[in-house]
Order: C-alpha cells, then structure tokens, then sequence
C-alpha cells in the first residue's frame, strides 16, 4: 500500500466518523514554547487548554512534524527520523477511550489489513480501564504490557490537560530484534500509534519534575498520532524509513551520487540514511520558513544540514549533495505537500549555498586542526586539547568525530571529556537564559488563561470604527488579576468591546484613548493578543481610579492608524514587486508595519544592486499611481488557496480568513487593517537594503507623510547646497562635479609638490649621517611633518645612503605626542637585525611601545619632553647593531 493510498484510507475512515477534516499547521507553530511543530495536536493546544471553544467536537489532520531529540537514533535505527507524517485523530470532550481504542483496531486491522497476532498494546500502570477496553476488543492479556510515566503518560509540560497514553506496536518479527514486547525491545516491537486520554487537571510542577493532579477534566479528550513513515514500512514490507516511498527515491539518488549500493551493515549504511532523511527535513523545513541561522529553529536547520553534508563526504561524495537530494524530495512529495514545489527555488539556493559555505569551513577547520595536531606532538602530549575540539565544533562547525578521526590517524587522542564538559557548560548557559524567558512566558500565559477561562473574547470593531462603547471587564497589574489601579499606574486590560488592533501580521497595535463615564481618563500604548483572539491593551491611568466593569469610549489615534494602514497596504504591494522582480522563491519572511514607514524580510541571496532598487521603488509607486481597489474577503482556508492567496509562514490561520485583494496583482491572507484604495498609500520610498541573516535580506521604506517629511529634508539639503555653490538645484551636482574635480587636481598637484619637498629634505638629512662603528647612523628630531610623512622621510633617507650597512631614526613631537621611527639598510636584515629593536628602548622612554618586523618600525608615546633622551638611547641601540653587538 502506497504512501497516499495510507494518508487518503486514514482521512477517509475519521471523516466518514464525523470528524473535521483540519490541514497541517506549517512547521513554524504559533507558540512561543515551541520551535517547530514536534507533534499533530500542536495547533489544537489551545482547545485542550480551555483558551478558545473549537467549532468541532472531533477532528483529524495529518501533520508535519520535525523532531531532533532523537537525531543520534537516525540510521542507527530503522524507525527514527527527523521529520514525519502524524496522522491524528481528536476529540475535544466528545468520545473517549471507548472510541478512541475501537476506532484504532478497525482501522488498523480491517483497513490497513495488519495481523491480529502481530499487534502488541502498552498502557498506563494505573489504567486499569484502558487494558480491560483493550482485552473486551480481543487483545489478549499476553500481549497488553504496563509501562510507567516516562513511557505511557503525556502531558504538555506546563499547568493544564494531562493523562495515560496507551500505544500500539506491532512485532516485526525475530529478523529485528529479540522476543518479548515492546518492553524489550523497541526495534522489533515498533511503535505505530499513541492514544493520549486527556483525562486529568495537572499543577505546576516541583523542581523534581513532579506535578500535582488537581481532579478529572469536566471534559475529557483525545489526542492521537500514527506515524506514516513507520506504518508505510510494514505496510510496503520495508526494511527502514529510507526504504519505504516516502523516501525511496532519494535513497536511489544518494546511493547514485556516491556510485555505490548501500550496505547491509556498518557505518556506511548510517550515513547513507543520514544523508537521506535528513534530506527530506532539510527541504520541509525551508519550504515552511526556515533559513539556516546561528540560533533557534534556523540553527536546527543548518545541524540537519552539516550532518548531512558530513556524512555525504564520509562516503566520499566530493561534490553537491544536498541539491540533487532535496529535488528528489520535492519530485516525490509535492503532489501531496504542494509547498515544496512553491517553494523549489529557494530550497535549491539555500541548500546550494549553506553546502558551499560549510564546505568552506571544513577546510578552514581541517587546517586549524592540523596546525593543532602538530603543536600537540611537539609538545609531548598524547591527546588533544577539549578546548581545541571544542572551538573546531562551535566556532567553525567541524564535527568532534572528525576531530577525532584525523587525531587518531596522527597518533593522538582527544581529550573528549575535557569537550563534553565545555559543551555541557555552553548548554547549562543557554538553558538557564532560554528557562528564565520560558517561565516568565508561561506566567504570563497562565494570568491570561485565568481571565480567558471566565471572559468572553474581545468583540473586534477596528474594521469599520475608530471608537466605540467598551465595558473593562478584565484587569492585570504586575502580572496579577486585580479588580481596581490607581492614578499613575500601568495596568493591561481586557474590553468587551475594542476598536483597538492588536498586533499581528508585523502591524504594530494601535494606540489611543479610554475615557471612562466617572471621568477616569486612561491612554492607551499598546494592544496585542495574550491569547487567541483574547486582547489586551497596555495602558496608563492618567487621572481616577479604574476599575473592573467600569464602561466608557474606547478612541484609537485616527492619525497613527491612518498611517499604518498605508504602511500595510504598501507592504503587500511590495511583497507582490519583490516576488515579480527577484522570483517566487522571495517570499516575505518577516516584517514590521510602523505609522508611515515598514520593514520587509524576504529569502534572497545577494545583495540588490542600485538598479534592482530602484526597479522596486518605481513598481510600488506605479501600482500606488494606478490607485487599485483594496477588498477584504472571507473564505474558508482550502478556497482561499485555490484562489491563490499568499499564507504567510509562521502566522497562524483558522478554517476561516480573511483574503486582502490589492488590484489584480497581489492576494493575501491577512488579518490587518488597509486603506481603501492604493492611492491612499501615498509616495513611497525605499530608504536602505541590507543583509539580516544567511540568504535573508531586509528593505526599509517609508510611505504617505513620512516619504513626504524624507522629501522635503532632502530638498532644503539641496537648497542649501546650491547655495553654498551660488548656483541653482538643477544645476548643483554638475557645478558640484566641477568643484570635486578642481580639489583633486589640486591635491594632486600639492601631493607632487610634497613628495618633491620630502625628497629634498631627505637629501639633506643624508648629508647630515655620521659614520658609526660598522656602518652609517642618523638619529634626528624633525618638524613640520605628519605621522605618515615620518615613515615615508626615513624610508627615503635610508634610500639616498651609500650602499651598506645604515640605521636611519627620525623622532617628531605632533599633537602632544611622542613619535618615533627607525629605518634600517638590508645589509642589516640579512644579519637578523629587526628594524624594532632600534627603538625598543626609546619607546619606553617616551611612555609608549611600538611595532612592526622588518626593516620599518615605528614607536608612540606619552612623554614628548623626553624625545631628546629617547634619540640618545636609539642612537646607542643602534650604533651597537651596526658594530654587531
């Protein structure tokens, strides 16, 4: 059974049981707590909190997942892998474990046709009701195991739904490993599907990882997940993952790129089925959003990468790897996740250009570990030092197993305890930080979730109106619900009714004014979400006491508005240019909208040229100019795209969105607020362009009266050149141009006469040198010179001298300070002598030091009484160098 004949038997058996069919989220969820979507009830969590009330009791998705907690098991295994499919099916208070165990036997037992015998459950310790649900379905005793916490309870980490989970596995025979359960061994008894009963209520945990139960959930859900990848393998009788559909091709194209078949055993097949897995996760993740980064979701992505990449050179593939593997993946399952094909041109130059840039550094990394390897044999030691492999690892990412491959092939060890207790260290610090932002997240969440369990939801009025009648029904002041605050106090509080946006989509959250009927006046800073589709404005008492229930008029800052909305609308007009100018692969990947101005995110790789920018800006403002009709409309999910309208990566849609039309060129799903028409954006100018990250670029631009204010500065600018150069604007940059050309006519006119002055000089200097034991020697203080005038005087004496051995040191007092340089003949270089030993002494003698090897050095210092006595000992120095002392 093919892979699409699973996904569409899986969907077809949960629908036809009333279960509402949900798209995957993409793989950048809308959670701070979470960097990728690591399972398929993650864009559920918030009907298992209790945050919102889904318009479905039951549901199913198949969801992308990328996990790495796992990433040493890949290739190693035959069942572990970075990404999967999760197929799920839901009930948010409707069934129970009833249903949700018989649904799971029918499918995979009169469905997908699995063997009665061969299918092997594990439940909770305690759930007694589990196991005798199972056995009365006809799994006999001997084949239902009891495992403990760590292995058949889920929670979500945090205050809130927990329960038992019970697991179906199934035995794939003695080939895989040894006879007794999955207890035994996971290998042969694979996990195919985890039935999570969200039974109980759970508390903050202690900090032994405890957690208290606070009583049963009103009402109890269900969250399950079956892997495909592992489903697909006994379904095609596969022997791993790599082997199945999902991956067979780019499998093939591996095993073609480094001329071989894969072996049965052994390293080599590891490698092999890195390169290859990770190959699948290294394009869904680009297809979703993610660029390669030194941090974060994007560092996960570039560790996919590199390992990828390394374990390709293992098996000697000296070229590209990561292109061809990737356009398999994209070949292979784009029919069913049509993203990779949108998305095609970017994953080819993403993974292009991480691959030649890790390549880069594998060869820096293999030469500094050479330099390495060398100091350590000269210096007796057997091993090499942690903190060498360790700045090889983090610094230029070269992997500890080649560090220590190539230090055995020279005789060494390393010292990998040394290393792990600098990784270890290095982690400890970026837990600590990432666990203090967490827990004053989850805090924060947990006041919100208080407020959200008892308020209705924010009804949004922003779209047709700047004010409106609004009743405070919700109050929170340093992080704690409070009925009433007084005058002078910040304080974030929740409307009934608001006009108010909250930031989304990179608009900023407007601002404005409560005024409440008892005369209490508030204004308003920010508004954003606390919680889906809960808002909270930040405000600041500005006279009375505000109080739970107190009603009044909510007015937003008409003028800020206006200016967003025109940043808005410019932002997707913009989006459209970029992606008609650079490609479709320059897909926004972030953005801020600010009153008057914007910055946009997108995927490219070089920097635009003058040209391009000005392409950019003149394609906005034509489309302004041609004053298109902005539409907002709604449409369930799937329609919208059909229509194809943009989703945003990263930003969280529900079933049904909103569609913002500009003209016939640009279609996005969008929640913002936007002008009317595209004349009302106003002038817009591009400001700047630079690089934010690997292969992200960002422009900033202005729109309506902020590129007024930038005009009107740059044309009194103008003015007032023109003024300096008593001529007209029109006529400033040629009268300008005349000007520029006369001044470096000039400066080259003075700097022949200067270098002709500085010649003259160094004749006569060169007539002042004295004879000295063993050659010619000149020490002279000089005036009227520049520090790099000195350098060039020296060198010019010394070059005016008889051919042999000569020391040249001139001393010059500028700006408070004490110069000195010395200039020595190349007879004396031959003999070993450095032109800094000369004046070695004299610097100290002046307050200062200096530098430089060969025959210049030059020396500083505080002290410019003391040059006289600096000469003198500069002389002596160099006057014992030239009798060979």
């Amino acid at each position: 059974m093919r892979s699409t004949q699973i996904r569409q038997m899986f969907t077809d058996f949960f629908t036809s049981r009333g279960h509402h069919l949900v798209p995957s989220s993409p793989l950048v969820p809308d959670d701070p707590t979470l960097l990728l979507a690591n399972a398929g009830m993650n864009q559920f969590k918030p009907y298992f909190l209790g945050e919102t009330t889904p318009s479905f009791p039951r549901a199913t998705s198949i969801q992308k997942c990328a996990r790495t907690s796992d990433i040493e098991n890949v290739g190693r295994t035959n069942r572990h892998a970075t990404f999967f499919e999760m197929m799920g099916n839901f009930s948010f208070g409707d069934y129970f474990k009833e249903d949700a165990i018989a649904f799971a036997w029918e499918l995979l037992t009169e469905g997908y046709g699995l063997e009665k015998d061969k299918l092997w459950i594990t439940v909770f310790e305690d759930d007694d009701e589990a196991e005798h649900i199972w056995r009365r379905i006809g799994v006999p005793a001997s084949r239902i195991q009891r495992l403990g916490m760590e292995d058949n309870y889920w929670s979500m980490g945090v205050p809130g739904p927990c329960g038992p989970c019970s697991e179906v596995n199934y035995d794939r025979g003695p080939a895989f490993g040894k006879e007794g359960g999955p207890a035994i061994d996971g290998e042969r008894y694979v996990e195919i599907w985890n039935l999570v009963f969200m039974q109980f209520q759970r508390g903050e945990g202690d900090k032994k990882g405890n957690f208290p139960i606070l009583g049963e959930l009103a009402r109890k859900g269900v969250d399950t997940g079956l892997g495909l990848d592992r489903l697909a393998a006994i379904l095609q009788d596969a022997q791993n993952v790599c082997t199945t559909d999902l991956l067979l091709p780019t499998f093939r194209t591996v095993q073609d790129l480094a001329g071989r078949t894969c072996p049965a055993e052994g390293e080599e097949k590891v490698s092999f089925q890195v390169v290859t897995e990770h190959a699948r996760s290294i394009a869904f993740l680009i297809a979703d959003g993610v660029l390669p980064a030194k941090d974060g979701r994007g560092y996960i992505l570039r560790r996919l990468m590199r390992r990828a990449i390394r374990h390709a050179r293992l098996l000697g593939i000296g070229g590209p790897v990561l292109p061809a593997a990737t356009a398999s993946v994209i070949g292979n399952l784009s029919s069913v996740w049509p993203e990779l094909t949108a998305q095609a041109a970017l994953i080819e130059q993403v993974v292009t250009a991480e691959e030649e840039s890790f390549t880069r550094a594998l060869k820096q990394g293999t030469r500094l570990l050479d330099a390495a390897i060398s100091r350590t044999r000269h210096s007796g030691s057997a091993a090499l030092p942690g903190e060498t492999a360790f700045e090889l690892a983090d610094t230029y990412g070269f992997p500890l197993e080649l560090t220590v491959e190539a230090a055995h092939d020279a005789g060494l060890t390393v010292d990998e305890d040394r290393f792990a207790a600098l990784l270890d260290e290095q982690k400890k610090l970026a837990k600590a930080g990432g666990k203090a932002k967490t827990a004053e997240a989850l805090r924060t969440m947990e006041t919100y979730r208080e407020l959200a369990a008892r308020l209705p939801r924010t009804d949004f009025l922003g779209y047709e109106h700047l004010n409106a009648e609004a009743t405070v029904i919700g109050l929170v002041s340093g992080g704690t619900v409070v009925d009433s605050v007084g005058e002078g106090c910040e304080v974030e509080l929740v409307l009934d009714r608001s006009p108010f946006y909250a930031e989304a989509g990179g608009q900023v959250g407007d601002t404005g004014t409560l005024t409440l009927h008892d005369g209490t006046r508030l204004e308003i800073n920010d508004t954003r979400y606390g919680l889906e589709g809960f808002r909270v404005h930040t405000a600041r008492v500005l006279q009375g006491e505000l109080r739970t229930g107190a009603g009044g008029e909510a007015v937003v800052d008409a003028g800020r508005r206006a200016g967003l909305m025109r940043s808005h609308s410019a932002t997707h007009i913009l989006h459209a240019v970029v992606m008609a100018t650079l490609g479709d692969h320059a897909r926004q990947q972030g953005s801020l909208v600010e009153p008057d101005r914007l910055r946009f995110d997108f995927a490219h790789f070089a920097a635009l040229t003058p040209d391009q920018l000005q392409q950019l800006e003149t394609a906005v403002n034509g489309h302004v100019l041609d004053d298109p009709e902005v539409r907002a409309w709604h449409a369930d999910r799937a329609e919208a795209e059909a229509a194809g309208a943009i989703a945003l990566f990263g930003e969280k849609y529900g079933d049904r969105v909103r569609i913002v039309d500009i003209g016939d060129f640009s279609r996005e799903l969008c929640g913002g607020t936007h002008v009317a028409h595209g004349s009302q954006v106003g002038p817009f100018r591009l400001l700047s362009e630079t690089s934010v990250g690997s292969n992200l670029r960002r422009v900033e631009a202005l729109t309506g009266h902020g590129t007024l204010r930038h005009l009107d500065t740059e044309r009194q600018l103008l003015n007032q050149l023109a003024g300096l150069l008593g001529t007209r604007p029109t006529e400033a940059p040629d009268v300008l141009r005349k000007h520029v050309d006369a001044l470096a006519s000039a400066q080259a006119e003075l700097g022949q006469m200067r270098a002709a002055e500085l010649r003259f000089q160094a004749a006569r200097l060169a007539a002042m040198v004295r004879p000295a034991d063993g050659g010619r020697l000149l020490a002279q203080k000089v005036t009227g010179i520049t520090p790099d005038e000195l350098r060039q005087l020296a060198s010019e004496t010394l070059a005016q001298l008889p051919s042999g051995p000569a020391v040249v040191v001139l001393a010059l007092e500028y700006s408070g300070k004490a110069l000195l340089v010395a200039a020595i003949s190349p007879q004396l270089l031959g003999r070993g002598v450095q032109a800094a030993q000369v004046i070695t002494r004299a610097a100290k003698t002046v307050g200062g030091g200096g530098g430089g090897t060969g025959a210049l050095a030059s020396a500083g210092g505080r002290r410019p009484e003391h040059l006289d006595q600096a000469l003198v000992s500069a002389a002596e120095d160099a006057a014992a160098l030239l009798g060979g002392r």
